[in-house]
């Protein structure tokens, strides 16, 4: 029997990656010293089992809440057993694998649970896309629906449309916007029709979502924004590039451009989880794509306000790439520097303990509902500072391609 051919020449990191987990009880970004798997794992193997439970427990939770009328409370749990299935479902790395496929549906479920008991109008799209294909999105409503601006949120690469936000505490909901997040190529639903994040396809599905977002009465068509994190940061900057109708861009925890150290320096399971999401087998294949996964060439080409927000010390983009990134783009534009943060920034001693979601709705809110930006300002959020709209503007000491250390 011939040993079996590894998929790519890093996967004989495994008993690293496995490591780290058992050691941090993070899946990835070791970095932060919070704890990411509901119990220990001690490899990944054993992610899918250990969120299912959590998820069975809270859905469990959730259930008992609605049938008692509690819905308030029935809708957190219901965010947290979304959350979980979501873990549960996404280290599955196979197309038709019945165990993701159960816990797809499993999360699905929890989903329509939650429209039930949601304190505002949550709605399934489904917008038209290649060959009888569609892009899944959860499209978010202020209570009143009346017109309003809109924020489209672009998912990172280990998050899908459920993510972010959770109808329990909904940001922009809060100040007064609806929000749309989509299932993008090689995310969630997606995945699951095959639809890959290859070439331009993710720039050309955010565009249909915006066409799809002119047919809304209660869209302000002239008030959109794109709000990307993580891998979404990259997509984002270059759906914004493409399609020129966003009235505000934020690119936030950095990936800006992916071709640098996400597939070769970061841990591996970032290019293992990318190749699926392409839908690839071929190492080499996969390498020629990354090579033009870069924002060099089209950020200059984004018109509306732009933010940026990246953790000081991101290892999946230097803070040297990301002042390169930011000198490119030529709208009027803001860098926020989070200091001693990494690549995920939620719960931040810099912001009080929140999420960057908050002041980056904040932000988004000050340009589509009160017009408002500003030209070429870039903020170091100090951990003991007054946070990124403070008196915290900086020079950073070092420019493209000179090492920030």
């Amino acid at each position: 029997m011939a040993i079996k051919k590894l998929r790519t020449k890093r996967d004989d990191q495994q008993w690293m990656l496995d490591l780290a987990l058992n050691m941090r009880g993070r899946v990835q970004n070791f970095e932060r010293d919070d704890a990411e798997t509901p119990t220990r794992a001690h490899n990944y193997r054993m992610l899918p089992k250990q969120w299912a439970k959590k998820g069975d427990h809270d859905a469990m939770l959730a259930k008992k809440a609605q049938e008692n009328g509690f819905n308030a409370t029935a809708t957190d749990h219901y965010d947290h057993a979304i959350e979980a299935y979501r873990m549960a479902q996404h280290p599955i790395f196979y197309d038709e694998n019945p165990v993701k496929i159960d816990l797809y549906n499993r999360l699905s479920e929890m989903v329509d649970r939650r429209c039930e008991t949601a304190a505002y109008p949550i709605e399934r799209v489904e917008v038209p896309f290649d060959d009888g294909k569609t892009i899944s999105c959860l499209l978010h409503l202020l209570p009143d629906r009346r017109k309003a601006p809109c924020v489209i949120y672009v998912p990172g690469m280990d998050q899908t449309k459920e993510a972010v936000p959770k109808a329990g505490k909904n940001p922009f909901i809060e100040r007064g916007m609806h929000v749309i997040s989509i299932d993008g190529p090689g995310q969630g639903n997606s995945n699951m029709q095959k639809i890959r994040a290859v070439g331009d396809n993710y720039e050309r599905a955010g565009a249909a979502v915006m066409d799809y977002l002119q047919t809304r009465d209660e869209i302000d068509n002239e008030r959109i924004g794109v709000y990307g994190v993580s891998m979404g940061s990259y997509w984002s900057l270059r759906l914004a590039s493409y399609d020129h109708r966003p009235a505000a861009l934020v690119s936030a925890v950095a990936c800006f451009n992916p071709n640098n150290t996400i597939f070769t320096q970061s841990s591996p399971r970032f290019k293992q989880q990318f190749m699926y999401m392409a839908g690839m087998e071929d190492e080499d294949e996969f390498d020629a794509m990354a090579r033009d996964m870069t924002v060099k060439g089209y950020v200059e080409k984004i018109e509306c306000p732009t933010l940026l927000v990246s953790g000081e010390f991101d290892p999946l983009c230097p803070l040297e790439d990301a002042i390169e990134v930011y000198g490119d783009i030529t709208a009027n534009k803001e860098m926020w520097v989070v200091e001693d943060q990494f690549h995920p920034l939620w719960g931040l001693p810099n912001l009080g303990g929140l999420d960057c979601h908050d002041y980056v709705a904040d932000w988004c809110a000050r340009i589509l509902i009160n017009g408002k930006s500003e030209k070429d300002r870039v903020a170091y959020v100090e951990v003991k500072g007054d946070g990124p709209f403070g008196d915290c503007e900086w020079t950073p000491p070092v420019g493209p391609d000179q090492a920030y250390f």
